[in-house]
């Protein structure tokens, strides 16, 4: 029994590192100019492969357009039911919670759920309404968006984890990613908000989703990615394959795409029960050692953190909370200073 356990775990880590034959724009280590250049040439060519190119360079011709469907006293902070516009022709529904006192504009955070969730699930039930099965599903989430609200973070979040596409000519991980980007051009427009200091964070899809917001989004000061950092070979198996699109695994794996991240805070986590067929711890400190070259490169080698906490496909809440406090409550001043410095 445990040779085939070491077998498999063997096979894993063999596994993740088959991918370099179609990793045309792998990462490696290089000075902190060329690694900013390469930077800039992934995104473009990831935003082409996303389908939302067009929609970013007529991002500001459309207009949000709120609509408050209902509101929620909760004492220190107030819950909204609202609809935006994402695109031209598609509007989306989003929860946001707003302090109820504030001194000033704020931090604030994309909450993102995983398969099965919707807009609701980042919350725990005191601060939502939702069924009794919901509520427990939801119980891996530990509840991180009502954490966050009640420290007096706005929060926002809306539904990723359909599975057909919306819009024709469109991609699934597109019109998720886009979407997700329009919460924070929601974020932004609120006076409550301090622009410098928006994160996002998300479990299991909800953290592959926070990796490409984080990556791709650069007004996001800090990412929590939970739940998912592996590589893209292990991804082939027992798993969802809605990660996956042509001209993805041509240019990148999954530790290039955290890597556009850099040099802005970064925290995966991931649990030691997870098994080998899922998000295995192994498979992420193979991963992270990737990601961590390019921090090293922008001289910030301290901004990217692998939590590996003793459960298992859950939010490690207190690493969450304690890493999203260190980088949008304090220091960030600091931290923007910082990385304006050229080294």
């Amino acid at each position: 029994m445990h040779l085939l356990v070491c077998l498999s775990i063997v096979s894993l880590l063999a596994a993740g590192s088959s991918a370099g034959a179609v990793r045309t724009m792998r990462y490696t280590s290089r000075a902190a100019d060329e690694a900013k250049a390469w930077q800039k040439d992934v995104r473009t060519r990831l935003q082409a492969r996303l389908r939302i190119d067009d929609l970013l360079r007529e991002r500001n011709r459309i207009a949000l357009d709120p609509q408050r469907l209902s509101s929620v006293d909760q004492g220190s902070y107030t819950v909204e039911e609202l609809e935006i516009r994402a695109t031209p022709g598609r509007r989306i529904r989003v929860i946001v919670t707003l302090p109820a006192t504030q001194k000033g504009p704020g931090p604030a955070v994309v909450c993102m759920g995983g398969h099965g969730s919707d807009w609701h699930s980042a919350y725990d039930a005191n601060t939502v309404s939702k069924d009794a099965a919901r509520a427990k599903a939801d119980r891996i989430y530990g509840g991180f968006g009502t954490a966050l609200a009640a420290k007096g973070y706005v929060t926002i979040s809306t539904t990723v984890s359909q599975h057909e596409i919306r819009e024709t000519g469109r991609l699934l991980m597109g019109e998720r990613l886009w979407d997700l980007m329009r919460c924070v051009d929601y974020l932004e427009s609120l006076p409550q908000v301090d622009k410098a200091r928006i994160g996002c964070a998300g479990l299991s899809l909800g953290g592959e989703m926070a990796m490409w917001l984080g990556a791709l989004d650069e007004r996001v000061a800090a990412t929590v990615s939970a739940g998912f950092l592996t590589k893209m070979d292990h991804m082939e198996q027992n798993h969802c394959l809605c990660w996956k699109f042509d001209g993805l695994r041509e240019l990148v794996d999954f530790a290039d795409i955290y890597a556009l991240t850099a040099p802005r805070p970064l925290q995966c986590q991931n649990g030691l029960l997870e098994p080998p067929s899922q998000f295995y711890v192994p498979l992420a400190r193979a991963a992270m050692e990737e990601v961590r070259a390019i921090y090293r490169d922008l001289a910030r080698p301290e901004n990217v953190v692998l939590d590996v906490h003793p459960e298992g496909h859950v939010i490690d809440l207190p690493g969450l909370l304690y890493f999203l406090d260190k980088h949008l409550q304090r220091g960030i001043t600091v931290w923007l200073l910082n990385s304006c410095i050229v080294r």
